[in-house]
């Protein structure tokens, strides 16, 4: 086989199922191999920041690799933030991009889309993915295909593959397939006993999970060990949208101040904390009312296991999972659940009355009610605290690493890669990023519902800073531009408005629709109001 193809081939075969990407002169060549082969299907965006989101939220969805394909310079460093992101919320996105070929840098000219140096792109991608390579030699290519695509697998995080154009078309020996290592048996007992032991000796012990529990597919593993520990279970605000259909004690999602006081309260004072594949991060722990002890937690991340000053590594998350259920008798009379479904708002009051973004979380509510759940993707800022109050479904957020932009794109690599209709939540600031990716929906039978929360500003910021002016985003009618972009838009102002909307988009398919939904200046979700307040509150004041 020729390069390309073994590439395309060892991608399939480490689970990708689809390649999102823009192509460029570098790019051609490989392009050529993916359009003719037929290996793997291949979708084109208009951006490549958009390739990226849509790439990554595939393979959120979906536990696997996803892959996105660019050219060299002007293509892959557009796609620096998207693959920051899937590293901070450990993605595993495989970015290839096209490169010089072999003998390009000995005509002493600089080349176009040379930044500083031929290594400078390579540089850049060594500090926002875990492994990267050059495929600039066959002989070499078949190992280092294997190692790089492992290291994506194995820590679920993006890896880097530049491919000069020269290289496509040599012949290459079928890329390695490595085992995954397994971590060393007694060290592993060691580990899940003592764990054990903390569990069985706390008095309110919990269970935190967060984004390597989707990540590796363990939800219904994790659901399972929750019921012989007979302990409940709350996510991360990053793992919202976890355990939909797993049997599992779920108790709703923690956000400190900002959430439900009494999973605050549970998580906040619990001597049994057990964090497993919960990142660390501000928006996570930022917002709790009582500093929590890591010290007298358990925490699982990053294939080690911290117990106080007890650390085992290297220990996966899925094999510290299955030594602990190994440990435990099964359970086939304990109840699924002890507690009810969190409570979610139902039933809009369709009046005349403004819209409040409770108001778009009952009315989607509602609409699930009818038709049953849809996966979501959203941005970030208010649209991405009103999904907390939508009943629990799939949902793929950037709630970490908080980069605007990710809805849209996103939701069409949900579609892509999933086939099912999504429901993208987005604001008005993100949807000038890339709401206009939309306009490739028509070409490949993509019909999102995607709900715009317009109040003509940068509301989530200016709810932290409301003395500013350059919050505001004037008037962009964005439901007047969804014709020419192939989709069906919608404006509302009012709750009756609203209801209508909704159910006609989700009587209508084979089109986009788009409900710009405009929200009053000022009139945020009160899970927002919590969270800007505690920030404000528990946030170190400057001297």
């Amino acid at each position: 086989m020729k390069l390309g193809e073994v590439l395309l081939h060892a991608l399939k075969d480490h689970g990708a199922r689809e390649v999102f990407g823009i192509p460029g002169d570098f790019a051609l060549p490989f392009f050529k191999v993916l359009e003719e082969s037929g290996i793997l299907p291949f979708y084109t965006l208009s951006h490549e920041p958009a390739i990226g989101f849509a790439a990554d939220a595939a393979a959120r969805m979906n536990c696997r690799l996803g892959v996105a394909a660019v050219t060299y310079g002007a293509g892959a460093l557009n796609m620096v933030n998207p693959v920051a992101s899937a590293y901070a919320e450990k993605s595993p996105l495989v970015v290839i991009s096209g490169g010089p070929g072999k003998g390009e840098a000995k005509t002493g000219l600089l080349l176009h889309h040379q930044a500083k140096t031929l290594d400078s792109q390579m540089a850049i991608f060594e500090e926002i993915t875990c492994a990267q390579t050059r495929l600039d030699d066959a002989d070499r290519a078949p190992a280092e295909i294997g190692r790089v695509l492992a290291a994506a697998r194995s820590n679920s995080q993006p890896v880097y593959i530049e491919l000069p154009r020269d290289m496509v078309e040599v012949p290459c020996g079928a890329a390695t397939s490595l085992p995954r290592v397994a971590p060393e048996p007694e060290a592993l007992a060691a580990c899940a006993e003592e764990l054990l032991e903390r569990i069985r000796t706390a008095r309110a012990p919990i269970m935190m999970i967060g984004v390597e529990v989707r990540r590796f597919g363990l939800e219904d593993r994790v659901a399972e060990l929750a019921r012989r520990l007979e302990v409940p279970v709350v996510t991360s605000l990053l793992g919202r949208g976890m355990l939909v259909e797993a049997k599992a004690d779920l108790l709703g999602t923690y956000l400190g101040v900002a959430g439900d006081q009494e999973i605050a309260q549970q998580v906040e004072h619990s001597d049994g904390l057990l964090l497993l594949g919960v990142i660390l991060s501000d928006t996570n722990f930022g917002v709790s009312e009582t500093k929590i002890d890591l010290r007298r937690s358990i925490i699982a991340l990053d294939q080690r296991v911290s117990m106080g000053y007890h650390v085992y590594a290297p220990i996966p998350l899925e094999a510290l999972v299955d030594a602990l259920l190994a440990r435990l008798p099964e359970r086939p009379d304990a109840p699924a659940h002890r507690h009810a479904e969190p409570p979610y708002p139902l039933g809009l009051v369709e009046d005349e009355q403004p819209i409040s973004p409770t108001d778009i979380a009952t009315a989607i509510n509602d609409l699930q009610a009818g038709h049953g759940r849809m996966p979501i993707a959203s941005d970030v800022g208010d649209c991405l605290f009103t999904a907390l109050d939508i009943r629990n479904t799939d949902l793929v957020a950037p709630g970490y690493y908080a980069t605007m932009g990710f809805g849209v794109p996103a939701g069409l690599g949900l579609q892509a890669s999933t086939r099912l209709r999504p429901l993208i939540l987005v604001g008005d600031g993100a949807f000038q990023m890339t709401g206009w990716e939309l306009g490739n929906c028509r070409r490949y039978g993509w019909d999102p519902i995607v709900v715009l929360f317009n109040n003509r500003s940068w509301e989530m910021l200016r709810a932290f800073q409301p003395e500013s002016k350059f919050n505001d985003l004037g008037e962009w009618q964005f439901a007047d531009m969804a014709a020419g972009m192939g989709g069906v838009g919608r404006r509302v102002s009012t709750r009756r408005e609203l209801g209508n909307a909704l159910r006609a988009a989700m009587a209508e398919r084979g089109r986009f629709q788009l409900i710009e939904v405009m929200i009053p200046p000022g009139r945020i979700s009160p899970s927002l109001a919590r969270f800007v307040e505690g920030v404000q509150r528990l946030r170190p004041r400057s001297p």
